[in-house]
């Protein structure tokens, strides 16, 4: 007995010997990988909070519990949460239609559209609907992220010159005005963008590793601090903990930001979707898109009650978690607890220049303008890359209601895709009085028809023909509608005098051809 009880006890023992070496191998790459994440966060936090139009503080409550609460639930060890460029322009997007940017009635909606975005998250999660983040357009995206980069570029680029706005309200025509008013130039901005994009986009060339965002906030900071900067700076940067609360929440005015909720909820979950998806093809593990769903669902409510604003995942800082040897989804967490640890001493970065911000937006978004993509579409698929460019043009031009965008690239997808799908091709040739037809493409009710009238024309053109015979072989797909239509097509060569047979029937579609072609198990009628 004692020989055996020790026999059963041995395995949990040593199981759980082996879970604590784990544990402790584990946990100490995971809170360097989640310290170093925070050190980059933190200053893209403000940047993006800003890209939002609404105080930097606000990138800071993001990235503090959100990362937590979704480290909970994440199936990616890698992948980090918080404020990311193209959900922030989507946010100024949906909300500057709304409300002066930075009023309270901005940040109201701020927090209301945080929480659609969290809900419809969690929902699609719960309904096992992840397959939905396959389901974008890959042409479409690829209009659309480079447009959006050269927004948020775009409306950075005062920022980066030390320009006040313009008030053109386009961001592109604020760009061009800035860049055409050299007088109007800020030397010290320049410097400190000039200097920001050196250490960031330099700094990757060297490690990708190198801290180039720390490094540059700690100068532009401390130069503003001595009084070696004249020109604008964050200034103010409330101290203390989130707000934990649902008072500020819009409710009656949630309806208004529902469409907007599920296109950025569906679009900023793409970004989180192939962080993932890489690295867990990197890595010959499996990931799970519902489990993001809800991570990514449940950070944005937890944003929504917490001052916050719609966030996602960031491929910039799930690359440094990575880099940095995390190892579990613990990483996240540190990473925002480290955040929400920074936030009673975040007033240090009160001097933090402007033009430092605006250049490391413009930093991480250049990766993203990848126009060449664009222009060879037009070689490999002439309707793919009017979608392309469709949702690329519509984007730029119809900003800031990139919703509007986003819906035209969608519609622009469903018109090649149901375009293609009535293309019916039939290829027909006569020999020895057999007409052979070969029809190519999806065989359904909007297609059907054309086998009459390809029938006509063979008889009227072939009237000594005595034979018919169908190859299936080049169908992709063919549905009920297509299955009867064959019927009749065989029902009308037979009533011409033909005699009719069909060849080469794809397997997916054997049994529905036999279930309506031969209902009495009687070949071919």
């Amino acid at each position: 007995m004692t020989a055996d009880g020790d026999a059963r006890r041995d395995p949990p023992t040593t199981l759980t010997t082996t879970a604590r070496r784990s544990w402790r191998s584990t946990l100490p790459r995971d809170i360097v990988a989640g310290v170093s994440v925070a050190m980059v966060g933190i200053p893209q936090s403000l940047a993006y909070a800003e890209l939002a139009g609404m105080p930097p503080v606000v990138g800071l409550y993001s990235g503090a519990l959100p990362p937590i609460l979704a480290a909970l639930f994440a199936s990616s060890p890698y992948l980090q949460t918080g404020p990311v460029a193209i959900t922030a322009l989507l946010t100024f997007g949906a909300l500057s239609t709304m409300a002066t940017p930075g009023s309270p009635e901005y940040l109201s909606l701020g927090l209301g559209l945080a929480l659609v975005v969290g809900l419809v998250r969690v929902l699609l999660g719960f309904l096992r609907a992840g397959w939905l983040a396959y389901l974008m357009s890959q042409p479409m995206l690829l209009g659309f992220i480079p447009a959006a980069a050269l927004l948020i570029a775009g409306s950075q680029t005062a920022k980066a010159l030390g320009v006040e706005a313009s008030g053109h309200g386009n961001v592109l025509a604020e760009a061009v005005w800035a860049l055409l008013h050299p007088n109007l130039w800020n030397l010290a901005a320049i410097a400190m963008t000039a200097m920001t994009i050196l250490f960031v986009l330099g700094g990757r060339r060297l490690h990708a590793l190198f801290p180039g965002v720390l490094i540059a906030v700690i100068i532009g900071t401390v130069i503003s601090a001595l009084g070696g900067y004249a020109g604008t700076t964050v200034e103010h940067i409330p101290v203390g903990f989130p707000p934990l609360t649902v008072d500020n929440l819009p409710w009656g005015r949630m309806p208004e930001l529902v469409l907007s909720g599920v296109l950025i909820a569906l679009i900023g979950f793409t970004e989180a979707a192939s962080i993932s998806r890489r690295f867990a093809s990197e890595e010959r593990s499996r990931w799970s898109a519902d489990r993001e769903f809800i991570s990514q669902g449940v950070a944005n409510v937890t944003a929504a009650c917490t001052g916050g604003m719609p966030c996602g995942g960031s491929f910039s800082r799930s690359s440094v978690n990575r880099l940095s040897g995390a190892r579990t989804r613990l990483a996240g967490g540190f990473t925002g607890l480290t955040v929400l640890a920074f936030l009673p001493i975040a007033w240090v970065l009160e001097p933090l220049p402007l033009a430092v911000l605006g250049a490391i937006v413009i930093s991480a978004v250049l990766g993203l303008m990848k126009f060449r993509p664009l222009v060879r579409l037009w070689r490999y698929s002439v309707p793919q890359a009017v979608v392309a460019w469709g949702t690329f043009l519509a984007t730029v031009l119809l900003t800031p209601r990139l919703d509007w965008a986003v819906l035209i690239g969608i519609g622009l997808s469903l018109a090649v895709f149901l375009w293609r799908e009535l293309q019916l091709a039939i290829d027909v040739s006569e020999a020895d009085g057999l007409i052979e037809f070969t029809p190519r493409g999806v065989l359904w009710f909007g297609t059907a028809h054309r086998l009459d009238s390809a029938l006509l024309d063979a008889l009227v053109a072939h009237p000594d023909a005595d034979r018919l015979r169908l190859h299936l072989s080049r169908l992709g797909r063919i549905d009920t509608s297509g299955a009867l239509a064959l019927r009749a097509l065989l029902d009308q060569a037979r009533t011409a005098g033909l005699d009719a047979e069909i060849t080469d029937v794809p397997p997916q579609s054997r049994q529905l051809i036999d279930r309506i072609l031969t209902p009495e198990r009687d070949p071919l009628g």
